[in-house]
């Protein structure tokens, strides 16, 4: 066999980075922001300069989160709308904002009461009141383009406002993850809340634009976006900071810069000149070259490896388990133990342990999960994370395949079809590793990074697919429930919501029915997720590859105070898309310059 680890080697070396999470979204006709007049000049050390794949032509000028209910965050409007609370994710804790408290007033979650923070406006100067609170709750059960239609219509039974700080909801079942897995902002998900005065004036609140005209509580002002940037002014009535939940901020200005069509060098380029004060996620070699040319310029972990903190994302290899042969599980553990996770974490991560053999991030409450004696069995039952060729190859004999003359598996005539669909942008050096263990391995595997390549995996093609699973922050319900039959559409119908697997199983399904309505704290709910995730490794659903990194350089040349692994600040992640990335840009400092 031939010497994988200078094969892997050589498939890494010279990959460039295109930026992630770009490209045109759906919603209404572009329409540019333009300031009635020109704009006031702002100082170089007073402005935040941001390099990210913004203003795709069909959201220019939408600041509704109702909008584009998914990119509130993503297109920077992080800025202008606030949760009740965000999660410190490695504080581990609730960080209260526009409400005091969110909590569950009996044993059985089924109510909750939300106190409003009295200090909190809308950026017209009127408070945000109950009225608000119940006005997006109403909407999300409402119309069903909202992200969270589905938990408020199948869940919530009342909400009522016995005052206007009050907020009170019951519920048609426990629901012990609605605190915060709905009203609580991090990552991507979470809902903000919505100003009732102007939304109920819309003919159609979920297709208003929004643009400058609409009131939002955070601190910024969209005042200009086109094609090329989007520019936020600081508001000077923002009640947070009466309120003491932040200080006063320091950048007055952030510009947001469209580097869709700029190559990648020179994205790097300019964060080295200091034009850039941080950008999207850089691959590894890309990102320590920046370091190496400018010592202004840091990660989540300095200037050592790996680089990145941990995203909520980690990526498996999927398979529509509908279709033959990935219907065998003989056949997909054989894919499992082709893959040398030990290796990969030597040649993509310089020996950091990305590698995993679970569908969550290894967050606090979940590596806890993780380490419990009843995992820990488990673990050493299936042992997901064996990479073992020869055993690899006794399975794919016992499903029925021979090797043909050139190496492959083969049955019936055909190859199996390991072809990888994945995306270049933030797959380039991972999956091309993929594909050449699996080869290795006797597997017919290269890898689509074609444009179809997302529709290849709603569609359910053969094959395999690099993807993420966000789905658990806190504990390993929302993960482990990707795969509960509810979601398993059939084969030659187009998967749902991104659940690829279309796994189904009965027993599988009453675990996590049984654990559903306990909290994540309870005896209960620890074993019985623990025989669900057994299941997982059983039954091998997909095949758990790393976990997923952000390498985001921060350039403290003008600005200090970024988050780093030995600076967590409020606990937040260090994205400026993300919901909490608001607290990352209030939180930083001049550094003088």
């Amino acid at each position: 066999m031939k010497d994988l680890r200078k094969i892997v080697s050589a498939v890494v070396v010279g990959l460039a980075l295109v930026p992630f999470g770009a490209g045109a979204q759906e919603g209404p006709a572009p329409s540019e922001i333009v300031p009635e007049s020109p704009l006031p000049e702002v100082p170089r050390n007073e402005s935040l300069i941001l390099a990210w794949g913004v203003s795709a032509s069909s959201s220019i000028g939408t600041t509704n989160p109702w909008t584009l209910p998914g990119y509130t965050h993503q297109e920077g409007n992080n800025l202008m709308w606030e949760p009740l609370m965000y999660f410190g994710i490695y504080e581990n804790d609730y960080i209260p904002w526009l409400a005091d408290s969110v909590e569950y007033t009996n044993d059985d979650f089924t109510a909750l009461e939300i106190k409003l923070n009295p200090n909190a406006t809308w950026s017209d100067g009127t408070q945000v009141t109950s009225a608000d609170v119940v006005y997006t709750f109403e909407g999300q059960q409402t119309y069903e383009t909202l992200p969270y239609h589905t938990q408020f219509s199948n869940l919530v039974d009342t909400i009522s406002a016995p005052d206007d700080l009050t907020v009170e909801v019951t519920f048609t079942q426990p629901s012990p993850r609605f605190k915060f897995e709905v009203l609580t902002a991090k990552f991507d998900t979470g809902i903000v809340i919505v100003p009732e005065s102007w939304m109920s004036e819309q003919e159609d609140p979920t297709q208003a634009p929004g643009r400058d005209e609409i009131p939002h509580s955070g601190p910024y002002d969209i005042v200009a976006w086109n094609a090329n940037q989007k520019i936020f002014d600081l508001r000077d009535d923002w009640w947070a900071v009466e309120a003491g939940r932040m200080d006063e901020p320091a950048v007055e200005r952030v510009v947001v810069v469209n580097i869709l069509n700029q190559p990648i060098d020179t994205v790097a380029q300019r964060l080295v000149n200091n034009e850039f004060d941080s950008s999207v996620d850089m691959r590894a070699q890309i990102i320590g070259n920046i370091l190496d040319q400018n010592p202004d310029i840091q990660s989540w972990t300095g200037t050592e490896s790996p680089y990145g903190y941990l995203d909520w994302w980690p990526n498996s290899l999927w398979m529509n388990l509908k279709i033959e042969p990935f219907d065998d599980a003989r056949v997909r553990k054989a894919i499992s133990l082709a893959v040398n996770r030990d290796l990969i974490n030597e040649v993509l991560y310089e020996g950091a342990e990305i590698a995993t053999i679970y569908p969550f991030p290894l967050y606090p409450n979940l590596e806890e999960f993780a380490n419990s004696p009843e995992v820990k069995a488990l673990e050493e039952e299936y042992n997901p994370g064996e990479y073992n060729p020869e055993r690899s190859a006794e399975l794919m004999e016992e499903a029925g395949f021979t090797r043909g003359g050139d190496g492959l598996w083969e049955k019936d005539g055909q190859t199996l079809d390991a072809t990888i669909q994945a995306f270049e942008n933030i797959h380039g050096d991972l999956a091309p590793v993929l594909a050449e263990m699996l080869r290795q391995a006797g597997f017919d595997s290269n890898v689509n990074f074609g444009t179809d390549a997302y529709q290849n995996m709603v569609d359910g093609k053969a094959g395999l697919y690099l993807f993420g699973h966000g789905a658990s922050l806190y504990d390993p319900f929302e993960a482990l429930n990707l795969f509960h039959s509810k979601y398993a559409a059939e084969a030659g119908v187009p998967a749902i919501n991104n659940h690829f697997a279309r796994y189904s199983n009965e027993e599988y399904d009453a675990l996590l029915d049984q654990i559903e309505p306990l909290d994540s704290s309870d005896p209960e709910f620890i074993s019985g997720a623990a025989e669900a995730l057994g299941v997982y490794w059983r039954d091998v659903i997909d095949v758990p590859v790393i976990q997923w990194l952000h390498r985001i350089p921060y350039n403290h040349h003008y600005w200090t105070n970024w988050p780093s692994a030995e600076n967590v600040g409020m606990g937040t992640n260090g994205a400026f898309w993300a919901h909490t990335g608001m607290l990352v840009i209030t939180g930083l400092e001049p550094s003088g310059n």
